[in-house]
């Protein structure tokens, strides 16, 4: 690709690409964005018009993956340091918030994609509705629908695993 085309599109699309108010970490928006154009260039596909909507969707991908990536990490953290302060009275309050831990990691991970998205756009990545209904290019009502339904799946899914571990 031309090195003017890339600077074009750049110059153009740095602004919105800037992923700033999705992760709230101005050095990792940086990386990000620069990622994505380096991604979306080297894997564009021949004849794609809307150069636009393909770095959005390289963006949106990339930073999910990051979010899975801190997601992982976090828990892994937690598994190999699960219990940094050994005192025997906050021993037990520990244990229970390492186990809700991972019962809500993996009630969300048996919501569907899109549901899964918004909450992880709405949670962990701290983005309002109306960002999550630009990013996904869907209707802020619509958001709204699958975070209250995401939610509530969630919700049914823990209260089942507790009676089942009540039990």
């Amino acid at each position: 690709m031309d090195n003017q085309i890339l600077l074009k599109l750049y110059s153009l699309y740095q602004k919105e690409l800037y992923l700033y108010s999705l992760c709230g970490d101005r050095y990792l928006a940086e990386d990000l964005l620069h990622e994505t154009f380096l991604k979306a260039l080297l894997a564009l596909p021949d004849g794609h018009s809307n150069m636009r909507a393909w770095l959005y969707m390289v963006a949106r991908n990339l930073f999910y993956n990051q979010q899975k990536k801190k997601l992982r990490e976090i828990l892994m953290d937690e598994q190999i340091y699960p219990l940094e302060e050994k005192t025997e009275e906050g021993l037990p309050e520990k244990i229970f918030e390492e186990e809700d831990r991972r019962m809500l990691y993996q009630a969300i991970l048996r919501l569907d994609i899109k549901k899964r998205e918004i909450i992880q756009m709405q949670y962990f990545g701290g983005m309002t509705q109306k960002e999550i209904a630009a990013v996904l290019h869907i209707t802020l009502e619509n958001v709204r629908v699958l975070a209250y339904r995401a939610r509530k799946e969630l919700k049914k899914y823990l209260e089942e695993c507790r009676k089942e571990d009540s039990k």
